[in-house]
């Protein structure tokens, strides 16, 4: 198990902690705020690419779904055959059910390591993970514009990453399709994807009021570019939403 661990703090937090004090150490200012937001783009520039498929998979799948509904009610009462067409469905369609969630795996170790460095990166004996080319800092002022101290939680900062999590759901959702009386899986589907459109937002705010509110700068900023990456894929197929 420890052997797990020096692994882990070897390729996810101590890199994540060093390029966060080089950012901090550097930027004008010496704005913490500034740097978890440069670390945040840096960490999405990196996985850019992954989470391009991711999107794309997910925006695949999303506008699958009332051919799924149809074969759903048409073998309603077969599973197996249900399955079966589904799984003829997908390959049709050239579409890895699993495939957006990787890029999802991925970002969860990413994720609870910067919780980490955002928890411990204050204590001073963590200056001892630094690197040798990475100048010692006696003391960090966690603070974003001199104001909002990013060591603490902060209620705004959760409430806008959950904001920014609802548009980010809103924009991955297909349109809204007319469904014909009696059709209960197409009502369900529609009364699941209204409630997953509330649920994590909710949830987002309810993880973050807590925790310190660099992990919320950091949701806000990678929702926002989550937001934009969308945008410009979903513009470069002529698919933007209204």
């Amino acid at each position: 198990m420890s052997f797990l661990i020096d692994i882990y703090n070897l390729i996810l937090y101590q890199p994540l902690f060093n390029v966060l004090i080089l950012f901090y150490q550097y930027l004008p200012g010496k704005d913490f705020g500034a740097a978890v937001i440069l670390l945040t783009v840096l960490i999405r520039l990196v996985l850019y690419p992954l989470m391009t498929k991711s999107i794309k998979s997910q925006k695949a799948l999303a506008e699958l779904q009332p051919k799924i509904q149809e074969i759903q009610q048409k073998f309603k009462n077969d599973k197996q055959g249900q399955a079966k067409e589904i799984m003829a469905l997908y390959r049709k369609e050239k579409i890895n059910p699993l495939s957006g969630f990787l890029p999802l795996l991925i970002q969860l170790p990413i994720l609870f390591a910067l919780y980490q460095v955002f928890w411990k990166g204050f204590q001073v004996g963590e200056m001892e993970r630094l690197y040798s080319f990475v100048p010692r800092l006696e003391t960090i002022d966690p603070t974003f514009f001199g104001i909002l101290n990013l060591a603490q939680p902060s209620i705004i900062l959760a409430v806008l990453a959950g904001i920014a999590q609802f548009f980010q759901t809103r924009i991955m959702m297909p349109r809204a399709q007319k469904i014909k009386d009696g059709d209960k899986m197409g009502q369900f589907s529609n009364m699941m994807q209204k409630q997953m459109l509330y649920f994590f937002p909710i949830f987002t705010v309810f993880i973050l009021f807590k925790l310190p509110s660099a992990i919320g700068l950091y949701w806000v900023a990678t929702s926002l570019f989550s937001i934009g990456q969308q945008y410009l894929i979903m513009k470069k197929n002529g698919e933007t939403k209204s």
